[in-house]
């Protein structure tokens, strides 16, 4: 089995030239055959000659080229035509002869430069070396020349139409792995957003409430020190996110690379408390084994609602409910509108939109808006075991 596997891998790792001289050496030999003497294309009808000097020459012009039919094309075709020429214009009839629509065809697929004029000049020389077979021959009718062009015409078109798949299949996926690179780039981009955001946000209420604790120093140290936490925690998510633009990223690590690194849900909650919010914080039921990406999105539902917390209704309670099902988890953080919106500068709302899209891909449901006693309510419905 290995072996068999190891021939083909062998052979395709062989330059072009070496893979293509078979075919050619092939009807050389089949040409040389006494057995295939007079038995190959035959135009305009001239008598059959015995083989003579230039019978190799002839076969040998309309053979060996065969092997840079790929890498050099238009010399292929030339050396072939001018091979087919001078077997159908001494008579000789060879086997050889079936080169010719196989140069056409690999010429239509492989010829990048010079296309039009190279059908104009093979057009023009097939016309010439017609007239000299209709005169040299017994007068064969018009339409067998014809006949052969286009014979000759649909080994071309069949080449051309070779090309364009090539070039079709080659356009999709430079399409797909731009739409791969769009879509990472836009993950990243995501995350770098919670990750920013959420860690700013934090910092920016720390170190202002911090400016009215000049007068009580033992809490003044706690604030400073809940900043320096929270910046370090932002050093080692950017630290983590920028590890998914090295290449070699996430090499034998499988999915474990997508986890948070601040931790699990706990860590945020008792973070954005320090933060002077007061969360109330719910987890219900027990993560399935194999969540695919849904964890993630949980986390960072959690994490983005409680940055707009922070800053639109600082210091109002804030409720947190996780619960984990067996095919889904669902997401609640709701705040009650009692606080102020002073602490911290407003956002875009690229955050929520790209919650909304997070969850989408997974084919869950979110939803965010004002409650009508003033709060605001996130709530995601996300499939477990689905991944992006």
């Amino acid at each position: 089995m290995i072996v068999r596997r190891r021939i083909p891998e062998s052979w395709h790792r062989l330059d072009v030239t070496v893979r293509d001289l078979p075919l050619g050496v092939l009807l050389l030999v089949a040409s040389a055959l006494p057995a295939f003497q007079g038995s190959g294309t035959e135009i305009g009808g001239l008598p059959n000659r015995p083989a003579d000097a230039l019978t190799g020459v002839a076969a040998v012009l309309q053979c060996l080229p065969l092997a840079v039919r790929r890498r050099w094309p238009l010399v292929c075709l030339g050396l072939v035509s001018l091979g087919f020429a001078l077997d159908q214009l001494r008579g000789y009839h060879l086997v050889a002869g079936t080169a010719l629509p196989i140069a056409l065809l690999s010429t239509g697929s492989h010829l990048e430069r010079y296309r039009r004029l190279t059908v104009i000049a093979a057009s023009a020389a097939w016309v010439v070396l017609a007239v000299a077979l209709h005169r040299s021959g017994p007068g064969k009718p018009a339409a067998e020349f014809v006949t052969f062009y286009l014979a000759l015409v649909l080994a071309w078109g069949i080449g051309a139409w070779m090309r364009s798949a090539r070039a079709a299949e080659a356009e999709r996926r430079s399409r797909v792995a731009e739409d791969a690179r769009n879509a990472e780039r836009a993950r990243i981009a995501r995350e770098l957003h919670d990750v920013v955001t959420h860690h700013v946000t934090a910092m920016v209420v720390q170190s202002e409430a911090a400016r009215y604790l000049t007068a009580a120093p033992d809490r003044l140290d706690q604030a400073l020190t809940a900043v320096s936490d929270t910046g370090r925690r932002a050093i080692t998510d950017l630290r983590h996110l920028l590890d998914l633009l090295n290449p070699d990223h996430g090499t034998g690590h499988g999915g474990e690379d997508r986890t948070p690194p601040v931790g699990r849900l706990l860590t945020l909650v008792e973070q954005t408390r320090r933060a002077g919010q007061p969360v109330e914080f719910t987890e219900e039921g027990t993560p399935p084994a194999a969540t695919g990406s849904a964890d993630l999105v949980a986390y960072r539902v959690v994490q983005e609602a409680l940055t707009n917390a922070l800053k639109h209704d600082h210091g109002s309670r804030t409720s947190v409910l996780v619960r984990h099902g067996e095919r889904e988890i669902t997401v609640e953080v709701g705040t009650d509108g009692s606080g102020t919106r002073d602490a911290a500068p407003g956002g875009s709302g690229r955050g929520l939109e790209g919650l909304r899209e997070r969850v989408g891909v997974l084919g869950g449901d979110f939803s965010a808006g004002r409650r009508p006693d003033g709060g605001f309510l996130v709530r995601a419905r996300i499939p477990a075991g689905s991944s992006v």
